[in-house]
């Protein structure tokens, strides 16, 4: 079940990754900043890429190492 989870932190954050760079249906969905901002605009968009870095980066290295 740890696999399934990393795995799905791993995909969520190469989304969040693309959502900092393109504008597509799915990528507006699950967009950070636009579910915790409330006046989310497209200057808060590089946030999605910090965050994608890290939930992706936590992801794949809990992957590795358990």
């Amino acid at each position: 079940m740890d696999m399934i989870v990393n795995a799905g932190a791993v995909v969520y954050g190469l989304v969040l990754v693309m959502a900092a760079f393109s504008r597509h249906q799915l990528t507006e969905a699950l967009r950070i900043d636009s579910l915790f901002l409330p006046q989310a605009s497209e200057r808060s968009r590089p946030l999605n890429l910090v965050f994608g870095i890290a939930i992706a980066g936590y992801g794949g290295w809990t992957l590795l190492w358990t």
